[in-house]
């Protein structure tokens, strides 16, 4: 059997679960990767700009996608130092538990319930930093909105997996109420709502001055 054939049968594997817990993995270890890769850029964008706070960054195209802009307001730096930081600690993490997961590692109830929570806190971060250079700043950068989306998909992913092995110590009839809603895939339906949404407020707001 060729690779190409080998890895087509091992997303297709015939247990139904197994085979949901592949495509979750696989939907964390790329969400994740793109995650570090946008948080690795803004990084290095960030310490050319306060070498020199006039630089041009290659992701400042107009008024409104501009990373400059977003970069030098406040939020952009809430602890001190720039937020892309925390991207270079916690989606290695992310990438390492996603790898592993698709090797067939099993990780215990309790650590898969703090990977939760620290992922939805920082998913709610990513959101606020979203609304807040939207109506704040006035300004998007284009590798923070990568983060977003991408951090949105790794939360959904995660979540999903945690519903459906009771990682989330969710009382018996939410437990019960949870795992119907996923199985009946309306998570996905949500997460593909919260996307257009955002693209769609995107382009309400900005419109042609996107592309100006």
């Amino acid at each position: 059997m060729s690779k190409m054939k080998q890895l087509v049968a091992y997303f297709k594997h015939d247990d139904k679960n197994i085979r949901d817990n592949r495509w979750i993995y696989l939907s964390m270890l790329i969400g994740a990767l793109l995650s570090l890769l946008a948080a690795f850029v803004l990084s290095v964008e960030a310490i050319e700009l306060a070498k020199n706070p006039n630089a041009a960054l290659s992701c400042s195209i107009n008024i409104v996608l501009n990373c400059a802009t977003v970069a030098a307001h406040p939020t952009a730096s809430l602890l001190g130092f720039p937020n892309s930081f925390f991207g270079l600690i916690a989606e290695p993490v992310v990438i390492t538990v996603a790898i592993a997961g698709l090797m067939g590692i099993a990780f215990p109830r309790r650590f898969m319930f703090l990977a939760q929570i620290g992922y939805s806190l920082g998913f709610a971060f990513a959101v606020y930093l979203f609304f807040t250079s939207m109506f704040v700043i006035q300004a998007l950068c284009p590798w923070c909105l990568l983060v977003t989306v991408s951090t949105t998909f790794v939360l959904f992913s995660i979540t999903r997996y945690n519903i459906r092995e009771n990682n989330l110590y969710l009382p018996k009839k939410a437990q019960k109420a949870a795992k119907k809603f996923i199985d009946k895939d309306y998570d996905k339906l949500l997460l593909g709502i919260l996307i257009v949404a955002m693209i769609a407020g995107i382009f309400l707001k900005y419109g042609e001055a996107l592309f100006a």
